[in-house]
């Protein structure tokens, strides 16, 4: 599993790429949690993700608490429709804002931030 991150304005884009499954998935998540920022948007890019076992579920949905204790926004990106199918089949899709692209879900991000109102 390779992981890599870069940052565009106020978002983390963090970007899986192999087999999140029960040997990867122990190192991905101990990387991706270390790679979470306080109270900031993140998007979890799976586009070069071609399989997600049920330990690569469990790696979600520690990835999704971990989000929320640190107040951050998360989103997935990139899903194929296997990946798609599965998460939508265990319920996982309901804990994410999920985008096609990462310009889509940048779009979803800016739109969701707070306005300052004129004064």
């Amino acid at each position: 599993m390779e992981i890599t991150t870069d940052t565009i304005g106020p978002v983390t884009v963090i970007g899986l790429t192999g087999q999140l499954d029960s040997r990867s998935a122990p190192a991905a998540q101990e990387r991706i949690l270390s790679l979470l920022p306080d109270s900031r948007p993140v998007l979890l890019d799976l586009t070069g993700v071609s399989y997600l076992s049920s330990a690569g579920l469990r790696t979600m949905l520690l990835v999704y608490r971990q989000a929320r204790t640190v107040d951050s926004f998360i989103a997935l990106v990139g899903l194929s429709a296997e990946l798609r199918g599965v998460m939508a089949a265990t319920g996982f899709l309901r804990f994410f804002v999920v985008a096609d692209c990462v310009a889509d879900a940048l779009e979803i991000v800016r739109a969701a931030e707070p306005r300052e109102e004129a004064t």
